[in-house]
C-alpha cells in the first residue's frame, strides 16, 4: 500500500517512521533540507526513537517536495500541517490543511485524506462540502514532543472519526505499526472526533492550571506545595500524573486547543473553559511578579523549550515570564541550545552555559535540570517533583 504524509513535523513524522515499517510511505515536505534530512537517515526533530529508527530500521520511506510524486497513486494522504491558532480570527489557521487536500484532489482523487492536523469543530463537514466529496476523515493524534513516535508504538487510544471500510482500515494501518497491540480503537462521527481532540487536550490544561493555583496559593500564604499536592494526589480519583506545578501549561498544542474550544463554544452557555484560558495568564502573572519581587539585576532563562527531549519552544511558559518581567526593564539572558541566532527577542543568547551561570544573578527554569545543580542559590522554579 502506498500512503502519502504531508508534513513532517513531530506529529507527521513519527506517523510516517510507523508506517513505513510495513508499506510504502511518500512525505511532502515543503522544507527541502528537512526532506533531504530524512532522505539521509537524519531526523530533523528531536525525537530519540524517531532518530534511532532512521538509522537503524528498514523503512520504505522517501521525502520529496513534489506533491505530484508524493501523492500518485497513493491510496491514503495523511495531513499532518501545522493548524496555529490565529489571535485575529479567535480560530486556527487550517490553510495549509486546505492547500494539502486541493492538492490530494488534484493528483490523487481516489485516494483517502486523513487529516491529523488539529482543527476546529466543524471543520470536516465544512471542508466534504466545499470540495464535493467524503473522502475526508479526522483522526486526532494523542503525542508528546520528544515522544511522539513512542506514543505512536504504544497509544492510549486510537480515533477515527468515521464508520466506513476505510476508516477501519485506516484503524488497521495504525494497530499493525504499533507494538502495542491491546489499545482501545473508537469510530466515531467526523464532528464526535474533532471534539474528543479539543477536549481532551483542554482537560489536560484544566488540570495543570488546578495545580499551578494550588500552587500560588501556598506560595502567597506561606504554605509547602509539596505537602498539599501529595495529600491531595493521594486519592485515587485525583492520582499522581500531571501534577507537577509549572510557570504555566505551554507547548504547541494546549494554548491553542484551549483557545479554539473555547471559540468553538460562542453560542453554549460555559464557564470552565473560559476560566482555563485565563487561569494560564494569572498564573504567569503570578510568577513573574514573583521573580520581579526578588529585584534581579539579570534574570537568566533556562532554556525555552516546554521539556525535556523536545526542540520545540512555540508557545512555552517561561517565553511569558519573560516578556512579563523584560516589560519591567530587567534584563534577561537566554541559554537554549537549540537556538541558532544570537539574540531571541532582543535578549542575548549565551551557548556557554558556564558564562550564562556566572553572568546571571537569578535563573529561571520551568523544568529543574541537573546542569543547574551547582547554582542552586540562583534558581526560581516551581517543579517540585522533577518530572515533565
Amino acid at each position: 500500500m502506498k500512503i502519502c504524509v504531508a508534513g513532517l513535523g513531530y506529529v507527521g513524522l513519527s506517523m510516517a517512521v510507523l508506517l513505513a515499517q510495513r508499506h510504502q510511505v511518500s512525505a511532502l515536505e515543503i522544507d527541502a533540507d528537512r526532506a533531504a534530512q530524512v532522505n539521509e537517515g537524519v531526523s530533523p526533530i528531536e525525537d530519540a526513537d524517531i532518530s534511532a529508527f532512521l538509522a537503524g530500521r528498514d523503512l520504505d520511506l522517501t521525502a520529496t517536495t513534489d506533491p505530484a510524486q508524493a501523492m500518485a497513486g497513493a491510496d491514503f494522504i495523511v495531513i499532518a500541517t501545522p493548524t496555529n491558532y490565529d489571535s485575529k480570527t479567535n480560530r486556527f489557521d487550517t490553510s495549509s490543511v486546505e492547500a494539502v487536500i486541493a492538492l490530494a484532489r488534484r493528483h490523487a482523487p481516489e485516494a483517502m485524506s486523513v487529516v491529523k492536523s488539529t482543527i476546529p469543530v466543524g471543520f470536516v463537514s465544512r471542508v466534504r462540502e466545499e470540495f464535493g466529496t467524503d473522502r475526508i476523515i479526522f483522526s486526532p493524534e494523542f503525542l508528546r514532543e520528544g515522544q511522539a513516535l513512542h506514543d505512536n508504538l504504544h497509544p492510549s487510544r486510537i480515533v477515527v472519526g468515521d464508520h466506513g471500510p476505510e476508516a477501519h482500515r485506516f484503524a488497521e494501518l495504525l494497530v499493525e505499526g504499533a507494538e502495542k497491540k491491546d489499545m482501545p480503537v473508537l469510530f466515531t462521527g467526523p464532528v464526535e472526533a474533532e471534539a474528543i481532540k479539543l477536549f481532551s487536550n483542554t482537560f489536560l490544561a484544566m488540570r495543570v492550571a488546578f495545580f499551578n493555583e494550588l500552587d500560588s496559593f501556598a506560595v502567597a500564604r506561606g504554605l509547602d506545595t509539596r505537602e498539599i499536592i501529595t495529600g491531595v494526589s493521594l486519592d485515587p480519583r485525583v492520582g499522581t500524573h500531571y501534577n507537577n506545578p509549572s510557570f504555566g501549561y505551554g507547548g504547541y498544542c494546549l494554548p491553542k486547543d484551549t483557545k479554539q474550544l473555547l471559540a468553538n463554544y460562542a453560542d453554549v452557555p460555559q464557564n470552565l473553559i473560559a476560566a482555563v484560558v485565563e487561569s494560564n495568564r494569572t498564573r504567569k502573572d503570578f510568577i513573574a511578579e514573583q521573580i520581579i519581587a526578588r529585584k534581579p539585576r539579570v534574570v537568566g532563562i533556562h532554556r525555552l523549550v516546554m521539556k525535556a527531549g523536545s526542540d520545540n519552544f512555540r508557545d512555552s511558559s517561561i517565553q511569558g515570564i519573560m516578556k512579563r518581567i523584560k516589560a519591567r526593564g530587567i534584563e534577561c539572558v537566554v541559554y537554549e541550545p537549540v537556538l541558532e541566532d544570537d539574540h531571541f527577542f532582543h535578549s542575548r543568547v549565551e551557548r556557554d552555559l558556564d558564562a550564562f551561570k556566572r553572568d546571571c544573578d537569578l535563573i529561571i527554569a520551568n523544568r529543574l535540570s541537573p546542569e543547574l545543580e551547582d547554582v542552586a542559590d540562583k534558581l526560581f522554579t516551581r517543579d517540585l517533583f522533577g518530572v515533565s
